[in-house]
């Protein structure tokens, strides 16, 4: 009986310091201990013998002011856990599922200089394989819509640049071989947040995709989804999207999915 009621005041415990963590990190500047124990519904007394224990361990930092912020000693755990996660992973689960909810292959593309390389790939017996798409296969930024999701995040002089290095070769009378008309495609992608790809990388081929980003915002990777022309659906838009705002939450991402 003694073991249980321990148990359960450990947990009381645990459970109180995360409630004071979510405050702190929800604070831009450091708080005083009456805030922190008004918005974590604490007890003064409670609050400050739980953020001394955290301050012990550098979990918190206690400014001379008296007031609390969150410490150094996060951030660097938060850098161990950042080193050991795997975009493939995070994103598996999330593809599969989106992959049950509209039937057709599922891919996760990260960028290497000019390419796209394709990294993981869901798929049934009913999606047509094709070779783009396979796990390793590579193919030009422009003519996917994960590599178009790239280049709309670089700049205009970026896009320029690429332009000249690679000449914008085409596959298909829709490839976008034309810097204007690239640039174009571009600034849609960018006022929409997703990429379309038309049959631009192969005819009967169209693919859909939305942007992962990591915990500083930045662009690693999109998740999309490939089908044949006749069953393209400008409905899988919103899933694809609402899975990758998943995966970039996952990967540490805060901001809320813009619509």
């Amino acid at each position: 009986m003694a073991e249980q009621q321990a148990e359960k005041a450990s947990i009381q415990v645990i459970e109180r310091m995360m409630s004071l963590l979510e405050v702190l990190a929800t604070m831009p500047e450091p708080v005083s201990l009456k805030i922190l124990a008004k918005s974590s519904g604490l007890h003064p007394s409670t609050a400050h013998r739980i953020l001394a224990a955290m301050s012990n361990a550098a979990i918190v930092e206690r400014h001379e002011a008296g007031t609390y912020a969150l410490g150094i000693r996060l951030l660097e755990l938060g850098n161990i856990v950042k080193s050991r996660i795997s975009i493939r992973q995070v994103a598996r689960p999330y593809m599969q599922q989106l992959h049950e909810a509209v039937g057709e292959a599922v891919n996760l593309g990260i960028r290497r200089d000019d390419e796209i390389i394709y990294i993981e790939r869901t798929s049934s017996g009913r999606s047509l394989v094709r070779v783009v798409y396979l796990v390793g296969g590579r193919a030009p930024l422009h003519l996917t819509s994960v590599g178009k999701l790239f280049l709309a995040a670089d700049g205009a002089a970026e896009v320029r640049a690429y332009a000249r290095r690679t000449g914008l070769p085409g596959k298909t009378p829709h490839s976008l071989t034309h810097l204007d008309a690239l640039e174009k495609e571009l600034d849609k992608i960018r006022r929409h947040e997703f990429a379309d790809d038309n049959e631009e990388a192969e005819i009967g081929l169209r693919c859909i995709a939305a942007p992962i980003r990591d915990d500083e915002g930045q662009l690693v990777a999109g998740v999309s989804v490939s089908a044949p022309s006749d069953r393209h659906n400008p409905a899988w838009v919103a899933p694809i999207k609402a899975v990758a705002n998943a995966i970039s939450v996952a990967l540490g991402y805060r901001k809320a999915l813009r619509r």
